[in-house]
């Protein structure tokens, strides 16, 4: 697994992402994960992986404005999923967020613009299913509800 550490990566490892579910007009953004990175191809909600001893609130605010180019200006937690891939562990804490600014693909990343309906065609990684599903159900979010002023925990 020399790839794996020449990335940065310890096989086994926990590793905590946060990412951002941004809602606008009934349309959900979703980006596309790039060549060369772990399931490429796949579709996901924008963020990444936090830094050692970085918050979620820190974390959200560097990958969105080093991915896409917006400030995030609020947030609330959604959801928290572990997920074992063969060679890591995903903590992911999904946050409804609002941000200012148009997002744009910063690291030459597809974005789209996508309704609920729509999620059924793109290819989410296993550890986005449940949240997915429950957007799909309506069941999250509350359509463009995503108004609350609370800022992520430090975990």
């Amino acid at each position: 697994m020399p790839l794996l550490s020449a990335l940065g990566i310890v096989p086994g490892e926990k590793i905590t992402v946060t990412a951002a579910v941004v809602e606008r007009d009934g349309r959900l953004l979703v980006t596309r994960r790039g060549r060369g990175v772990h399931l490429e191809g796949y579709w996901e909600f924008p963020g990444g992986k936090c830094e050692p001893g970085e918050s979620d609130a820190a974390c959200l605010s560097r990958e969105l404005a080093e991915e896409i180019g917006v400030t995030v200006t609020t947030s609330r937690l959604l959801q928290r999923v572990s997920h074992e891939y063969e060679d890591r562990t995903i903590e992911l804490h999904f946050y409804a967020c609002e941000i200012s600014g148009d997002p744009a693909p910063l690291l030459d990343q597809e974005i789209r613009w996508v309704t609920r309906s729509e999620l059924d065609a793109l290819q989410f990684p296993p550890a986005d299913e449940e949240l997915v599903r429950s957007l799909k159900d309506g069941t999250q979010m509350n359509g463009n509800s995503v108004t609350s002023a609370d800022t992520p925990d430090a975990s």
